[in-house]
């Protein structure tokens, strides 16, 4: 499978499903309802979504009292990375509670908010995918401009699906960067 194809198999069969549930926190009728539904992972039919079952009810608990408690300051923050560092100076110290949380509550409520990434944020699954495609090091975001360009005609969230859905079939995929891409991944070791 090429980089191509996962585009395609992402747009097709991935997308409609993300988008639903994007929505679904946008038409929350409160703010305090997307944070309470977010923080306790839980979905349009009511229950809590699969990659976050492993979470402690406890956690999730604790999560929604302090976010819920801080939802003034949540509802003005002005973009996904000042909600992200907000989410995750608050619920951080949780026992239990890791990246892939942080982002996805972040996005969720990002979505009531209208705010939604710039960038490609990285966790312990699309880190993996990054990886698969030759980044190096260990770096909390991505900007578009270091995708390689199949991947940019993606939403950041969406390449952050892809990254780590994908993450053992992009192993296998040959990204040709173009001596431009590469320069812009300086970064890297």
């Amino acid at each position: 499978m090429n980089l191509k194809a996962i585009v395609r198999i992402y747009a097709r069969d991935i997308r409609p499903q993300a988008q639903a549930e994007l929505d679904w926190f946008r038409r929350q009728s409160t703010m305090e309802s997307a944070i309470e539904q977010a923080a306790l992972a839980t979905n349009s039919k009511g229950k809590r979504y699969s990659h976050q079952r492993r979470l402690k009810k406890t956690a999730l608990e604790e999560a929604r009292r302090v976010l819920l408690m801080n939802s003034k300051t949540i509802a003005q923050s002005k973009s996904f990375d000042d909600l992200f560092s907000l989410v995750e100076t608050m619920v951080e110290p949780i026992t239990g509670i890791g990246e892939l949380y942080i982002y996805d509550i972040s996005l969720r409520i990002g979505a009531k908010l209208h705010l939604l990434p710039t960038k490609v944020y990285l966790h312990a699954g699309t880190l993996k995918g990054a990886r698969a495609l030759g980044f190096e090091g260990r770096v909390r975001t991505l900007k578009m401009s270091e995708m390689p360009s199949e991947l940019r005609q993606l939403e950041p969230h969406e390449i952050e699906d892809v990254l780590c859905i994908f993450k053992a079939d992009l192993k296998a995929v040959d990204v040709k960067y173009t001596k431009d891409e590469i320069t812009k991944r300086s970064w890297c070791g």
